[in-house]
């Protein structure tokens, strides 16, 4: 009696209910909003705090809050919702403009490759003392990413679709080897994501601006683009969702202006 209480307190019940009535697709594609939703939140949450770069001794500060194993076991887990929005973006864009169908293989690679990120990723925060360049990792990533790119707009060029259709949809190939790699680039060592002096003399190369502006504006569209298509579907109301879409877009647009003004004044 206890068990069934709990399992209905935590939404299991429920969860098995939907499973049973739409299927894993359902509930995967609401994962994929989530994941998708807190990426974007915590983007803009790491805008404001990189602005605090301006001020050394405060981001350091702040920095310091996110040493020790419980911070950096948080981090960790952050990781979840990158990969496994990175990997079932690129399922989404097999099944868009491959016709690859959705299936228990796909899914097993996705889960698979998730794992071994997030087992790659916690090793190296755990040794938390590799070097690589900056240039070198970079150039690479950007390279194997502008590939996934060009393929995706050679399959998406003479479609009839909007073109924020496929700017979103590039936007995600762009996205799907950049975004992780960020986030491993961030843990090879500790002091590459901590140390006020190693960020500005990284962020200061031209080259290394450039990556950091697609970024930024990658996410943010493909964010927006994404929060926009949630309210429309259920938001039906036609003022409110004018209301919605209008809130979206001022705050990113605010957020695009910040964080390309801090990339390049730096």
């Amino acid at each position: 009696m206890a068990l069934q209480q709990t399992k209905q307190i935590y939404g299991f019940s429920q969860l098995q209910s939907v499973y049973k009535a739409k299927g894993v697709a359902y509930i995967i594609s609401w994962l994929h909003r989530i994941s998708g939703v807190l990426l974007i939140l915590y983007v803009l949450i790491h805008i404001n705090t990189l602005a605090s770069l301006t001020r050394p001794e405060e981001f350091a500060q702040k920095a310091q809050m996110f040493s020790g194993f419980f911070p950096m076991m948080l981090e960790w887990l952050l990781a979840v919702p990158v990969i496994f929005h990175a990997l079932n973006g690129g399922r989404l864009l097999l099944y868009e403009l491959f016709g690859t169908r959705w299936d228990k293989r796909i899914l097993s690679w996705v889960i698979a490759l998730a794992a071994g990120y997030m087992v790659i990723l916690g090793y190296f925060m755990a040794l938390g003392n590799q070097q690589v360049s900056a240039h070198f990792f970079w150039l690479n990533v950007v390279i194997c990413s502008g590939v996934i790119s060009y393929i995706v707009i050679t399959k998406i060029l003479k479609t009839r679709a909007s073109i924020a259709w496929k700017l979103q949809r590039i936007s995600a190939a762009f996205m799907f080897l950049v975004v992780p790699s960020h986030m491993l680039f961030m843990h090879l060592n500790h002091q590459v994501g901590r140390d006020p002096q190693i960020i500005l003399e990284r962020m200061n190369q031209p080259f290394i601006k450039l990556v950091d502006i697609l970024l930024l504006l990658s996410i943010l569209y493909h964010g927006g683009y994404g929060l926009l298509g949630i309210g429309n579907d259920y938001i039906s109301a036609i003022r409110k969702r004018l209301a919605f879409t209008t809130l979206v877009v001022l705050i990113l647009v605010l957020f695009a202006f910040k964080g390309i003004y801090l990339i390049a004044a730096i």
